[in-house]
């Protein structure tokens, strides 16, 4: 089989993403990786892929790998593989994520683990099936989502489009029922989105969907508007 090089997209200075194809049951979602290059030349990994030899080679053309980053209990698959290819590099995780995942090497915990420069983070409290951390890259003024939101505007599958119209999520930044049925503490999760809604907010990375550039302050808030209320 015929693999290609992976191409990566520099969105920002040193904010770089990969968009990768990505189904989840009958869904087709999309998923995207975010690297981060820091001010030490080295590499912060959010929400890490499939690690093939071609995607190994890109990634170590833009910098060695410092901090491999899962960021909530459903993003994880892939991090004993990046754990396994770069020791050195630390893994960062929710707290949660051990109690799930007791065979994956994690360093420290997202809570109370190293500062990185450059990088903000909020934990989002009231959805521990989820546990989901949003960072922001404040250099370049970027917020890094998970799932709190998608932003999905094609599919080829009808299905997925249904879906997220039924939804309210089709083409806009915007949760999904599944996202809201996680919900077991509203006002600590609004208490945690009004921290990220603090930052000065200019793009939007999500792991599904494209990436937001126009708008993204008022579009992030009404996204955390539908998921909250």
């Amino acid at each position: 089989m015929l693999r290609t090089t992976p191409m990566f997209h520099a969105v920002a200075g040193q904010v770089h993403t990969l968009s990768i194809p990505f189904r989840m049951g009958a869904f087709d979602l999309g998923g995207r990786m975010t690297l981060i290059r820091l001010p030490d030349g080295g590499l912060w990994v959010h929400s890490p892929v499939a690690l093939t030899p071609e995607l190994r080679a890109a990634v170590d053309a833009l910098g060695p790998v410092r901090f491999l980053v899962a960021p909530n209990l459903m993003h994880h698959l892939k991090v004993g593989d990046w754990a396994a290819a770069y020791p050195e590099a630390k893994v960062l995780a929710p707290a949660g994520l051990r109690r799930k995942r007791p065979d994956l090497r994690i360093d420290a915990e997202l809570e109370s683990g190293p500062a990185v420069e450059g990088i903000e983070q909020v934990a989002v409290r009231g959805m521990p099936m989820l546990d989901e951390f949003v960072f922001f890259h404040r250099p370049s003024k970027t917020v890094l989502l998970t799932d709190m939101s998608f932003n999905i505007h094609r599919s080829n599958s009808w299905l997925t489009r249904m879906y997220l119209k039924l939804n309210g999520a089709w083409q806009r930044l915007s949760p999904t029922v599944i996202t809201k049925m996680v919900i077991k503490d509203r006002p600590a999760v609004r208490a945690s989105l009004d921290q990220v809604l603090a930052w000065d907010i200019q793009r939007v990375l999500v792991c599904h969907g494209d990436v937001m550039e126009q708008g993204a302050p008022d579009a992030l808030r009404e996204a955390f508007q539908r998921l909250a209320k």
